[in-house]
Parts: C-alpha cells; structure tokens; sequence
C-alpha cells in the first residue's frame, strides 16, 4: 500500500541535498587537485607527460560518466576489492572532474599572452617561479567563470551516483516515489532542489565572465 507524500518524506528528499553537496565539494576538491596536475602537464616541455595527460583527458571525456561510474564500482569488485557506494562515487566523479578540469585550465594557461612568459624569461625567472609568479595568477583569473561553470555541471553529474545505490538528491527521490507512487509531487520538489542549488552559480558565473570580459578590454 502506497503512503502519502507528506513533511516526512518532503524532509527526507531535502535532507539528501547535505550528501549532494558534500559528495560535489570532494570531487570538486580532487578534481581541483588532479585538475592542475593534468593542466600542467598538458602544457609541459615533457613529450610524455603531455601525451599521458592528453590520454586521460580523451578517455574520462570520451565516455560517458555514468559508464565511469560503472567501472569504478563494478569493476573494482571484480578484482577483489570491495568499495562501496559512497568512495565509488566520489572516486568515479573526481578522476571525471580532473579530465575536465585539466583542460579548461590548460585553456586557460595558454590563453596567458606569450609575451608574459617570455619577458619572466627574460629576467631569469627558472621555470617553477615563472609559472607561480606569472602565468598561473593571470591564467587564474580567466579560469574563474568556466570552473564555476564547471561545478554547475559536476552538481547536476552526481544525480548519476543514484545507480549505485549511493542516498543522494536523486536516489532520494527515487525510494520517495517508490513510496508515494506520486512520481510528479517528488521529483518536482526534486527538480526545484537542483534548481535552487544550481541557478546562483551559473548566474555568477555569467557574471564573472562578463566582469573579466571586461577588465581585459581596458
């Protein structure tokens, strides 16, 4: 006998919305970090490093994340190694948010005017200070409004969790309406969540984009 969709269940859809963000802010996180080591190596004097990273890149953006999510978690089980729900998630959406990451940040990195580089050269700057004192600070104000933009897409991406069984917004809504049997009450208020967390960024970052838009023109 189905229950009717009442405070209860209402709570329980919106109290999921602690473990979408949560598990968007570690992927995010990872992402961030394997991001920049990817971007970096991408624009490397090093053939192998740009080719390794290059070929991560085409892989997690070639497939789609929701087979990533599949081999993650299946595919460790298989060999032996037990992962739940949870860490598969966020392994799956970090390693898919490095590839992406990496290359709107590599983007940004020689989007910074050669002459930058060159003149940092010019003053004998190694490597490493050029990057840190020159390029990356400038590379790092144009990659602002894409990454916010980014984890727009990386909030709504976690929605896919939900076919490993890991309790997020979705998943959330799914036992809900499994419960209720009133499929448009629930994911509208499904609908309405992702809405309220995702609207803001991307108003932001359209605002970001026009702010530095601008501050290059001048």
């Amino acid at each position: 006998m189905f229950r009717t969709f009442g405070f209860n269940e209402a709570l329980f859809i919106i109290t999921a919305v602690q473990w979408t963000l949560l598990l968007s802010a570690i992927a995010f996180a990872g992402g961030a970090l394997g991001g920049i080591a990817i971007a970096l190596a991408r624009v490397s004097r090093v053939a192998p490093l740009r080719y390794g990273a290059l070929a991560f890149i085409r892989v997690f953006q070639g497939t789609p994340l929701l087979m990533q999510l599949f081999l993650v978690y299946f595919g460790l089980s298989i060999v032996g190694v037990g992962i739940n729900p949870w860490i598969a998630a966020a392994l799956a959406l970090t390693l898919h948010a490095s590839a992406y990451l990496g290359e709107i940040w590599r983007g940004c990195i020689e989007a910074v005017p050669s002459g930058q580089s060159e003149a940092s050269w010019a003053l004998g700057l190694k490597y490493r200070d050029r990057m840190r004192y020159v390029v990356l600070p400038q590379a790092a104000k144009i990659s602002v409004a894409p990454t916010v933009g980014f984890l727009v897409q990386l909030i709504k991406g976690t929605s896919l969790a939900s076919i490993i069984g890991f309790v997020e917004l979705t998943r959330a809504g799914q036992i809900i309406n499994n419960a209720t049997f009133q499929p448009l009450t629930v994911f509208s208020l499904v609908a309405a969540l992702y809405f309220v967390l995702c609207w803001p960024l991307s108003l932001w970052a359209r605002h970001l984009e026009g702010r530095f838009a601008v501050a290059t023109t001048r």
